[in-house]
């Protein structure tokens, strides 16, 4: 075991790799390595408890904040504008009876910096379609498991299912369903805990004709769950006639048209300024926000290091690293940078903790799904200062020291 301050590696590598990834497949956790390469690494970091229902709580008092925020900027095409939102999505959020409080998204990541010393910082919430639900959901419990580690990961299921049964979708897709082994596996899982009777199926067969959603066999689809970001449909063809269906009540989508507002970086640049201003919070929010959230704008005005990434960037996408002088450190290389089409924001920079592997020593992003409103499980990535396409899975659990 090796200390890592608040953090703690647990266990070594199996001899046999071979036969814990086959069975983490039986499980329906596919891609434990991926093109022969590990994307697992066999050991577990712990936190302590404390820590973990510091996180915990964290996570319920900012789902609030931000779920706050996206309602007061609602219906405000100047803010819409500020977040990059496109155009064409506009009319649908405007036309479109927002859910209720807490609910704008039903299924959603965020993801956390803590540091070594036990401090946490929130670098940004993927409210529209969140991967590693595999890795958190059924993974993880069954690592922590098998090493007597406690995982707060087991309600994850029932969370889906509570969602679910109330939006009951009637299809769930995904591009290269089938293919892509991370995506497919991923609505799989989620149509398999929802305990629905859905049949998942490839965005790319999707099609609309006159305002209305068709499968590849020209079915009619009238709810949808789609690993599909929402900002597509400015790029992307047929992106506006979708928009159109979803407008015009003829298709539902889930999550639904407003989490957009909620999966914009931008709008953290939003609670930032209504927090520098005074606005919107009362003192419990602004203590939660001075705590756990970090100075954020749309332009780079920070004395210090910072962070600068598109306000629809995805996995370590158009992320780059300014150092203390404000010159560029680093730049991630391996995912989209989508900065050429969406507008940046700005983020002061926080450092991730540093744990010690079987692969070296990796720097460690939290993450923390929201499920039907309720903060329910971990997910831990491990790799370099910006954590994207390249980095590792690695399970967290929670230890009672």
């Amino acid at each position: 075991m090796v200390a890592a301050n608040r953090f703690e590696i647990v266990g070594t590598p199996h001899q046999d790799r071979a036969s814990r990834v086959a069975q983490l497949r039986e499980l329906g956790f596919s891609w434990a390595d991926l093109a022969e390469e590990p994307y697992w690494i066999d050991q577990i970091v712990t936190m302590p408890r404390p820590l973990f229902e510091e996180l915990e709580a964290a996570s319920g008092k900012l789902w609030l904040i931000l779920d706050k925020t996206a309602r007061y900027i609602h219906g405000k095409p100047e803010f819409y504008e500020l977040l990059g939102i496109p155009e064409v999505l506009w009319d649908a959020l405007d036309i479109l009876p927002i859910p209720q409080e807490g609910l704008i998204s039903r299924y959603a990541r965020f993801d956390f910096a803590i540091s070594n010393e036990g401090a946490i910082k929130l670098l940004e919430l993927n409210a529209d379609t969140p991967t590693g639900y595999v890795e958190a959901s059924i993974a993880t419990p069954w690592l922590c498991k098998e090493a007597g580690i406690a995982s707060p990961n087991a309600g994850m299921a029932q969370r889906v299912a509570e969602a679910w049964g109330f939006e009951r979708p009637e299809v769930a897709a995904c591009v290269g369903y089938g293919e892509h082994m991370e995506d497919s596996g991923t609505i799989e899982a989620l149509v398999k805990h929802s305990g629905l009777q859905m049949r998942c199926v490839d965005c790319l067969e999707l099609w609309v004709d006159e305002g209305v959603l068709k499968d590849g066999e020209g079915r009619m689809i009238r709810s949808l769950f789609a690993l599909y970001p929402k900002e597509w449909m400015a790029v992307d063809e047929g992106g506006e006639a979708l928009a159109y269906a979803i407008e015009s009540g003829n298709l539902t989508i889930y999550n639904g048209i407003h989490s957009i507002l909620l999966q914009s970086k931008g709008l953290l640049a939003t609670v930032w300024g209504l927090y520098e201003l005074g606005l919107v919070f009362d003192e419990k929010e602004r203590e939660a926000i001075s705590r756990y959230m970090l100075p954020a704008y749309n332009n780079p005005v920070f004395e210090g290091s910072f962070v600068s990434k598109s306000m629809f960037g995805r996995e370590g996408g158009s992320v780059r690293l300014f150092n203390q002088v404000g010159e560029l450190e680093l730049a991630d290389v391996d995912g989209y940078d989508t900065s050429e089409l969406f507008p940046l924001v700005y983020q002061k920079r926080a450092e991730l903790s540093r744990i010690e592997t079987a692969v070296g020593e990796l720097h460690l992003l939290t993450g923390m799904f929201v499920i039907n409103g309720v903060p329910c499980g971990m997910l831990g990535r491990a790799g370099g200062p910006i954590t994207g396409n390249t980095s590792y899975f690695v399970a967290i659990g929670v230890r009672e020291v």
